[in-house]
């Protein structure tokens, strides 16, 4: 069968059974649109190259549609982005691939992959290539020089003619983000439709994700730093601008997510940004994501005054001995006083927390209760901790508590971790208990009134959605009611 050399399908895989989608909570308030993979397919065809995406997550029974497109395109590549949750289910996309087209090359980036490397390629015949890192420049080098060349591209994991997987080394030089197109949105079927912010978290629709930074400077014991390492480069105001502007008057979008571990570590540019959408404006608003230490009430209303609409910022855990344990700064004075001038700016704010870190309590779990609802927090979020390859806690996971490592499951719905001295059963407990008294506080309930004119395509949604919420809010209560 005769491949096609220059062209890749680009499959975002969903990670789990199909027939489990459509009560997915966690999908059916937020489905994110695979940005890096329309970055690379935009990269990859500003020269000879073709690239299409296939985003499994947002289009649940994919499965014919990949059989279609390698059926009447015979691509010799297959590429993968890959969460640890959903790798396996990639591996399996990867069978069926390579049943109808026996000679496709598969390529498997992502944070897992980036952080397993050649234990992958030992464990997984299927996967021919890991790329670790970005993925734009090494997969067009790739491509256009072939596999049997390979072995000589920085970035890449391959096998050698003996069968030994061996990394070629990290590219020296990570790409300069504003050479790179706008990604290719018009390649995710359906957008920007398909796609959901969580509700709440938008006054406008349509609303989507940008990504204006890569990297982290930080060194958090939960964060995997495999693809970006501890690197920071960033989108310039003007480039973010025009990037903003494209997405509003191609797509209509009213409303954007800028989905950056840390959107104003580099506070000049963020200060250009917001004069800009003040002196030329979009009519659009703008959530971001910030740390602490990076924001302050001069800044804030700059942001306010050009948009900004919600700050969500880490908080982790309100036990300021367990929050020392995993991350720099852990001043809990200095992070409510921070929350409070977020919300005099007139911002709303969304605090994010993780239950079950390695020394949790449930006295830590307590004070993280009473610490975030002694606060002007409008919503937060709150995931079970989950050790990833590539973090650095991972390496010593089994010594602080139970781990069971199964990958499908590592989404940060389950509680794969427990902490010595805690038991699963009581965590759910705890963690169920958490949000219903969340929920059940009288300004809580008032405020989500308030999003009836604030956010009315959220009420939207949840009413459409409304026996989804039902059932996650009737499973919670029946694992709440249950005693260890």
């Amino acid at each position: 069968m005769q491949l096609d050399n220059a062209k890749i399908l680009l499959v975002h895989p969903l990670g789990y059974e199909v027939s489990a989608a459509g009560k997915d909570i966690s999908r059916i308030v937020n489905i994110m649109p695979p940005i890096g993979l329309a970055s690379i397919a935009a990269y990859l065809e500003q020269g000879e190259l073709t690239a299409d995406i296939i985003d499994c997550y947002a289009h649940p029974d994919s499965d014919e549609k990949i059989r279609q497109y390698m059926l009447h395109h015979k691509p010799a590549w297959i590429g993968f982005s890959c969460t640890t949750s959903s790798f396996l289910d990639a591996v399996r996309l990867t069978k069926l691939a390579k049943e109808i087209c026996p000679g496709v090359q598969s390529v498997f980036g992502g944070s897992h992959v980036s952080a397993l490397r050649e234990q992958l390629l030992n464990d997984y015949a299927d996967v021919d290539i890991i790329i670790v890192g970005e993925g734009e420049e090494t997969l067009k080098e790739l491509m256009t020089n072939g596999a049997e060349k390979a072995a000589g591209i920085a970035g890449l994991v391959v096998r050698g003619r003996d069968g030994v997987p061996t990394f070629n080394g990290y590219r020296k030089t990570g790409i300069e983000l504003d050479s790179l197109p706008f990604p290719a949105y018009e390649k995710l079927e359906g957008f920007p439709d398909v796609y959901k912010l969580p509700i709440f978290n938008y006054p406008k629709a349509p609303s989507t994700s940008c990504i204006s930074s890569r990297g982290c400077p930080y060194a958090c014991s939960y964060c995997d730093r495999s693809v970006f390492q501890r690197s920071f480069r960033f989108n310039s105001a003007e480039y973010l601008y025009r990037h903003v502007k494209y997405l509003h008057e191609r797509f209509g979008i009213r409303h954007i997510n800028f989905y950056d571990d840390q959107f104003t570590f580099q506070r000049q540019r963020v200060e250009d940004f917001c004069n800009l959408m003040i002196a030329n404006p979009l009519g659009m608003t703008f959530n971001c994501a910030v740390r602490a230490e990076h924001i302050d009430e001069k800044l804030l209303a700059l942001m306010k005054s050009a948009g900004c609409w919600m700050v969500s910022l880490g908080i982790e855990t309100g036990d300021e001995n367990l929050l020392a344990q995993h991350r720099q700064n852990a001043d809990l004075n200095m992070l409510a006083n921070k929350i409070r001038t977020i919300k005099a700016a007139g911002i709303r704010t969304k605090g994010l927390l993780m239950m079950g870190l390695p020394g949790e309590t449930e006295k830590s779990i307590q004070l993280s209760m009473d610490y975030v609802f002694s606060l002007p927090i409008d919503d937060f979020n709150l995931s079970k901790f989950t050790p990833f390859p590539g973090s650095p806690i991972y390496e010593k996971i089994h010594s602080v508590g139970e781990f069971d490592e199964d990958w499908p499951k590592m989404d940060c719905m389950s509680f794969q971790f427990v902490p010595h001295g805690m038991e699963k059963e009581r965590m759910e407990e705890l963690y169920n208990n958490f949000y219903r008294t969340h929920f059940q506080r009288p300004k809580v309930l008032l405020s989500y009134v308030t999003m009836l004119w604030k956010s009315p395509d959220s009420w939207r949604r949840f009413i459409v959605d409304l026996a989804g919420f039902l059932s996650f809010v009737k499973s919670s209560k029946r694992l709440g009611d249950e005693k260890p």
